[in-house]
């Protein structure tokens, strides 16, 4: 697949320039130890650049058009998707997670399924993308997606240690940082953050340095595969798992996260899932070299 030249010029001009050096990746107080959270290990980085976003509807929109993509949902015929207390289209995906059903026809033109529109969404984050096709985009972009350490670096504003983007106070119904679940889950959202789903690519404070939504809205994508360090038997267990499945990394939590089921809507939270996987609440934002190859 060809680069675009013009994507590859103006997306890594727009990139925010992440100054690396010595930092560091994970936590040495895990919430989720069995996750691999932790422990805290110590990282070199080079310097490189990060997009604001992530990758918008409109964008994918547009790498669709110049290349004729079809995402994996598209050829599957279907997608994960979100649909509240376990009502809805479509058979449950996976034991215990009856909120999430396989719907046939959604994908990231159709994000609830065939009626469902991204017209009014085009600068939400484009979601229903498995990696496979996000690395695709990043090829045609001329970018990448960036690892582990390198986003939560970014995700930091440096080698600080903090929980959360933007500091150490935790979101709640009345402190709003950031898109996640307000109410009871998986049966009411409040929405007091003002999103019931995705909310624009670039809403809410950035943080430090000018990244949004490094926690919340969407899962993102990452270059590297789901491994688990930890010598505990639940982790032990969750890596042979991630490892049969060849599952990659995401990061960052999504809009469904709340603290009383899944509390990884932090810096050091992580998730697996199967390289082909999709779902209402995943995307990618992409990273570059620092300056041009």
């Amino acid at each position: 697949m060809a680069i675009s030249a013009a994507a590859e010029t103006g997306q890594r001009a727009q990139a925010v320039l992440i100054k690396g050096g010595r930092s560091f990746v994970g936590v040495n107080d895990p919430v989720i130890p069995a996750d691999g959270e932790g422990p805290e290990r110590p990282v070199k980085l080079n310097d490189f650049r990060l997009e604001a976003c992530t990758v918008t509807v409109e964008r994918f929109a547009q790498f669709v058009a110049a290349t004729g993509y079809r995402t994996q949902a598209e050829q599957f015929g279907w997608s994960s998707v979100f649909v509240g207390g376990g009502n809805g289209p479509g058979q449950a995906v996976g034991a215990g997670l009856s909120w999430w059903h396989r719907v046939d026809g959604a994908s990231w033109q159709h994000p609830e399924g065939p009626g469902s529109s991204v017209a009014e969404r085009m600068d939400h984050p484009v979601t229903h993308v498995s990696v496979v096709d996000a690395e695709a985009f990043a090829q045609w972009a001329g970018g990448r997606l960036p690892s582990e350490a390198e986003w939560e670096h970014a995700a930091r504003g440096g080698a600080l240690r903090r929980r959360f983007p933007w500091g150490d106070e935790e979101p709640d119904d009345e402190q709003i940082f950031c898109n996640i679940w307000q109410g009871q889950f998986p049966r009411l959202n409040t929405g007091r953050d003002g999103y019931e789903g995705t909310a624009p690519a670039r809403s809410f404070a950035p943080n430090a340095l000018g990244l949004y939504n490094m926690v919340g809205n969407v899962w993102e994508w990452t270059a590297e595969p789901f491994r688990i360090r930890s010598v505990s038997l639940r982790a032990r267990e969750r890596y042979e798992t991630a490892r049969q499945h060849g599952e990659r990394l995401l990061k960052g939590g999504s809009f469904l996260c709340h603290k009383s089921y899944c509390f990884r809507y932090r810096i050091a939270a992580r998730m697996g899932l199967s390289a082909d996987s999709s779902a209402s609440n995943v995307g990618f934002r992409l990273a570059f070299a620092a300056r041009p190859a």
